[in-house]
């Protein structure tokens, strides 16, 4: 499961899990990373200041002030040898998306580039159960895989200056979604009305690591509607 640890800087970390992008590695590091978590609730651990998934690593800061380098280690040590028990039962999300041409600015460029009409592209991303590998970038930006190879894109060579929130967007075998306007090279195939990130709750992000995501194709009136609910309402 665990293919190396070492250290990364003097207040970190790195467990190593492989060098592949795969679904199973990643349950890997999601399962180590929630046993850690609770390992530290448990035990009123001080000290580590954040726990960090990725594709295939994970990161553990701490406070030299409040612990060293052997108390985490020691602290891994109770992962290693653990039975991975794999959620087979995982959150799954209907994410309400809306694909017209003013929202999902590339969708002809990438007909254009995978030979598909804008509908097939569409048809590819809805029948698509997509799997969160983790977050990134920006608080609650979910890299989702695995993008039908049809589908496959590079980024762009010009980044554009700033992406609108909700944005849905593509690139290589990923998925993804700006939850703030930022700005950005990937591929933007439509939009959502959903708010992904609220810092005011106590789970702040609508999307999290291991949940499944599924894309739910919505009119323009509905998208206006469930904007106005978790955008405009709250101004």
């Amino acid at each position: 499961m665990i293919k190396n640890v070492f250290e990364y800087g003097d207040q970190a970390v790195l467990i190593d899990f492989g060098d592949e992008i795969k679904k199973e590695i990643n349950q890997n590091v999601i399962f180590v990373f929630k046993k850690l978590k609770q390992i530290i609730s448990e035990n009123n651990i001080v000290g580590i200041e954040n726990i960090t998934p990725s594709y295939n690593k994970l990161a553990i800061q701490f406070d030299l002030g409040k612990t060293d380098i052997t108390n985490i280690f020691k602290l891994i040590d109770q992962v290693k040898n653990e039975k991975v028990e794999i959620n087979f039962n995982p959150n799954k999300i209907e994410i309400p998306i809306n694909y017209d041409l003013d929202f999902g600015i590339d969708l002809e460029r990438l007909s254009k580039i995978t030979k598909l009409e804008t509908n097939e592209i569409i048809e590819s991303h809805l029948r698509t159960n997509f799997y969160v590998y983790m977050l990134g970038f920006m608080p609650g930006f979910p890299y989702m895989g695995d993008l039908d190879p049809k589908l496959y894109s590079k980024r762009l060579e010009t980044p554009r200056v700033e992406i609108a929130e909700g944005s849905v967007i593509i690139v290589e075998q990923f998925c993804a979604i700006y939850p703030y306007k930022s700005p950005g090279g990937w591929n933007i195939i439509g939009k959502t009305p959903l708010k992904l990130f609220n810092q005011s709750q106590k789970n702040p992000s609508l999307i999290n690591p291991g949940d499944e995501i599924i894309f739910k194709n919505i009119s323009k009136t509905e998208f206006q509607k469930i904007w106005k609910k978790n955008y405009e309402n709250q101004n």
